[in-house]
Order: structure tokens, then sequence, then C-alpha cells
């Protein structure tokens, strides 16, 4: 059977290893990746972790230069199960919503919407202006996600990496793929738990 395979950007924002887990996840559950990473996220890479270039690109199916508008992501006959852009950048997230794209990166997010794909945006920034905030609204209306990395307390993480695997198993899901990594509300006992009373009669 020929599966779509899932297109994955890694823009330049703080957060690189949300779009590292996606791919490692991809590859877990056998689902097909193809990667544009940005040149700003090769610099983020080398901030935020040990890893190289040649680790990352090895996680994909497929990896497309991002200045190479030719790539197949920047056809809409390319077929695609969506995109999901983690993290996101405001400069990549503005590029998209004004359709002025300037790398791959944003032209194949571009196709994924007027191909009525679905597109997740990680947007890591804050806090947020009105700018910031008219823009993901226009983009909403075009029909992105917009999808921040909020961790979930819930889950009663103990690691960051235990953090991350749940934000990208969240996202996964609205692809309707399960990772098996989400501690997901009751089934672990914490809708069911009462918050304790504080001695003061506070909630």
């Amino acid at each position: 059977m020929n599966i779509p395979p899932l297109l994955v950007g890694i823009s330049g924002a703080s957060g690189v290893i949300y779009g590292i887990r996606m791919l490692e996840a991809l590859r877990a559950l056998g689902i097909p990746s193809h990667l544009v990473m940005s040149r700003s996220a090769e610099v983020t890479l080398a901030l935020e972790t040990t890893l190289k270039l040649a680790d990352v690109h090895a996680l994909a199916d497929s990896v497309f230069n991002p200045a190479d508008i030719a790539a197949a992501p920047s056809s809409g006959s390319a077929r695609y199960r969506g995109m999901v852009i983690a993290p996101c950048s405001i400069r990549s997230m503005s590029e998209i919503a004004t359709g002025v794209t300037s790398s791959l990166l944003t032209r194949a997010a571009d196709v994924t919407l007027k191909e009525r794909r679905r597109l997740i945006l990680m947007v890591r920034e804050t806090p947020l202006h009105t700018g910031h905030l008219r823009t993901m609204t226009a983009l909403s209306e075009m029909g992105a996600i917009i999808a921040p990395p909020v961790p979930a307390f819930y889950a009663a993480p103990v690691s960051i990496d235990d953090m991350v695997d749940h934000t990208v198993g969240r996202i996964l899901d609205l692809f309707d793929l399960d990772t098996g990594r989400v501690k997901r509300w009751g089934q672990t006992g914490q809708a069911a738990r009462k918050r304790p009373r504080r001695e003061d009669g506070g909630q």
C-alpha cells in the first residue's frame, strides 16, 4: 500500500527538538516523512543539541534543500498526508499568512493550504503582540491549525523528554496517528483525582 508521507518543516525558532522527535515518532510508526529544514534551523540545531545535520537528515525518508523551489513539496500534485512545522518561527508564520513565500519551507506550507490539506504550525514565541495574534487568526481562517508546544502538566511529566513526547503525540493525533506516548485524560487517573483543598479553604 502506498502511504502518503507527512511533510515535516523545521524553522529556526527555538525548540528544534520538536521537529527531531516528530521525525523519530513517524519512523517508529512506519509513516514516511519528508523534511524541509531552514538554514536558520541548522543554526538552532547546533545551539540547542549535540546532533549533526546529517543525524537529523538520516531520520527522514527524503530531505529537500530549502532553497530548491522546484522540489516536489512546491507542487500540489505531490501527494502528502499534510504538513507540520515544528517549531514554527514568527517569520515563517507571517510568510505563510501573506502567501509571499521566500523558501521551500513556506512555499510548501502555502501549497498545503491551497490543496486543503492539514497544516499544523507549532508556533514558538511568547509574549505575542496584536500583530502576531491577527496573523494567527488569518491562518486559522485559511484552514491552518495553530498549535503552540504547550506542556500538559496533567500528564505528570518527570522530564523534558516526557513533555516533548506528549506534545509531539498530541500533534500527531491531529493526523490520526497514535504514538502510544500520550497520557490521555481519564485513562491514567488524573480526571478522577480530586484537587487537595488548602487549609485556608481555598481550591
